[in-house]
């Protein structure tokens, strides 16, 4: 594999593939998994972060941490989306980073997570960046310095 003069894009901020908290699909810890799952329905994702009245991050819920709640030994117990809270539910095992990490930090993460959360200086959310973003910016990266050879 040729190697890049990798150092510059490495470093860059990622301040511009963050996608604001206001464009982020969210709940809180005390929504019931009913309420949760329709929001991911709605949405399209699969997994969105679990944010407080004051957006601190808490956690992630997904929709498979929501249909495993609800199983019981021989059937389904929709039942339980009314009384089970995302709380109960959620991982706080969190691909998070700080808005000054560098890009390779992002880029490393992306490898295992479809969004890394993104949080200010004071634990504050702020935002997501997704894999696909990362992805589309190195794809036009590379393709720009193949022009430049």
């Amino acid at each position: 594999m040729q190697k890049l003069d990798s150092t510059n894009i490495l470093d860059i901020s990622i301040q511009p593939f963050v996608t604001s908290v206001e464009k982020v699909a969210h709940v809180q810890p005390g929504n019931t998994i009913e309420h949760a799952l329709l929001v991911l329905i709605k949405s399209g994702y699969t997994a969105i972060p679990v944010l407080d009245t004051s957006f601190k991050l808490h956690g992630l819920i997904s929709k498979a941490q929501i249909l495993d709640s609800i199983l019981g030994l021989e059937r389904i117990e929709p039942e339980r989306l009314q009384q089970i809270t995302v709380v109960d539910v959620m991982t706080d095992s969190i691909a998070r980073m700080k808005v000054t990490d560098p890009f390779e930090k992002a880029l490393s993460y992306s490898i295992n997570h479809p969004f890394i959360c993104v949080e200010g200086d004071e634990n504050e959310f702020l935002g997501i960046i997704t894999r696909s973003r990362l992805l589309a910016y190195l794809n036009g990266y590379f393709h720009e310095h193949r022009k430049k050879k």
